[in-house]
């Protein structure tokens, strides 16, 4: 995680502060904005790797924050509020923000948080060719390209980063609350189907173009990417 810089926009100093020690106890290079005009501000002169946005910030709130932020960067952006109505939780996923923490909060489970983003945005680790094959599939992660029997599939970016954890992870099971929180990375309130739906569409693509492998239902737990052992 060398030189990983975390822009911490909050107007509460305690926290701040907090978060600052924790951060640099693991290594990051944390960023301090109290406002949402300085969060912007240090955004563009800094360019961290990740942002803790703050909703209820004077000058500017977090989710006009998100919204600029979102007009010309994907950076990795978790929002930090004391709302927890579940219309927050859908109003940042509308806006792009990729995890969204409710304050009181435990200063270890932001840093968890914060690990998991960074790993699904691969940022921190040693560049490496995000990429798998097998047998007629070819999914490269860096460009959001799926070929099936060597043609390019029109795929949406949710539906790839499922088919791509699953199959670089071949064999192993996952829960539906296991996928949604490794790929989508919300807390999802009693709607699993969301993975359902997700698989199926993946299915209309995938299904019976290989004897090597399948996407495969574990009935009663979850779903794998199912691969002969041979071919692991």
């Amino acid at each position: 995680m060398e030189d990983v810089k975390i822009l911490i926009a909050d107007d509460d100093s305690n926290i701040c502060e907090l978060l600052r020690l924790y951060l640099g106890k693991e290594g990051y290079v944390p960023i301090i904005a109290s406002n949402g005009e300085e969060a912007l501000e240090r955004f563009e002169s800094n360019k961290p790797d990740l942002i803790l946005l703050d909703v209820m910030m004077p000058r500017l709130d977090g989710w006009q924050v998100c919204r600029r932020i979102r007009k010309d960067s994907q950076c990795p952006i978790i929002m930090l509020t004391a709302k927890g109505e579940l219309f927050d939780k859908v109003l940042g996923l509308e806006l792009g923000a990729d995890d969204y923490i409710v304050k009181p909060f435990e200063a270890k489970e932001v840093i968890a948080r914060i690990k998991a983003v960074l790993r699904r945005c691969g940022i921190g680790e040693k560049k490496k060719c995000k990429e798998v094959s097998y047998d007629n599939l070819y999914i490269n992660m860096e460009n959001y390209e799926l070929r099936v029997c060597g043609k390019q599939i029109d795929t949406p970016p949710k539906e790839m980063e499922l088919i791509y954890h699953l199959a670089s992870n071949p064999n192993r099971v996952y829960t539906r609350d296991q996928l949604l929180d490794e790929v989508w990375g919300f807390e999802y309130y009693g709607d699993s189907r969301t993975v359902d739906v997700h698989i199926k569409r993946l299915r209309e693509k995938l299904e019976g173009v290989s004897e090597h492998w399948t996407l495969k239902t574990v009935w009663g737990v979850g779903y794998k990417f199912e691969v002969k052992q041979s071919d692991v």
